[in-house]
């Protein structure tokens, strides 16, 4: 394991975020050697969100589940650009791909995008959340979830040296 790994994966444990197995249904039962597990829960409705992080070489690829059902919907691939706003050292420039009907492009597009952001690193998220009957109420909680899990993983891998200073 190199040494960006050994980031990510010393970043999230020390958090107690690295768990093996998998909570999520459908998502399999191992995690590997060099990937983490972050999980953000709704208590009241039991909605959750679980992110799988896999370091690739300097980038990172995060797998977004939720609901009855995970699947892939939608790709989002954010790279850090140099910002123009003071202060703010990166912004990042987004390249979409959803499969129709889907509409998880805010949720992988806002977590990507958070990620580039703060850790200055390409990073690949692909989303995808399924419950029978969702409403309205139901995608709000979701979306919220995202930027909760978006938050939480740029919070605890940020703690790690980011890759462009």
């Amino acid at each position: 394991m190199g040494r960006d790994e050994a980031w990510a994966l010393n970043s999230l444990e020390a958090h107690g975020s690295l768990s093996a197995p998998s909570t999520m249904p459908g998502m399999g039962e191992e995690v590997g050697p060099d990937s983490s597990v972050c999980r953000v829960e709704d208590e009241p409705t039991g909605r959750s969100l679980e992110a799988r992080v896999q370091v690739v070489g300097e980038d990172l690829v995060v797998a977004v589940g939720g609901g009855e059902r995970p699947h892939v919907g939608s790709l989002v691939l954010a790279q850090p650009v140099p910002s123009k706003r003071p202060g703010k050292p990166w912004s990042a420039s987004c390249s979409v791909l959803t499969i129709p009907p889907h509409k998880e492009e805010p949720l992988a597009r806002g977590i990507a995008t958070r990620l580039a952001e703060a850790l200055g690193r390409v990073t690949v998220v692909t989303a995808g959340v399924h419950d029978d009957g969702l409403d309205a109420e139901g995608i709000a909680c979701y979306l919220r979830l995202g930027e909760e899990l978006g938050e939480e993983l740029a919070r605890r891998l940020g703690e790690g040296k980011p890759r462009h200073e």
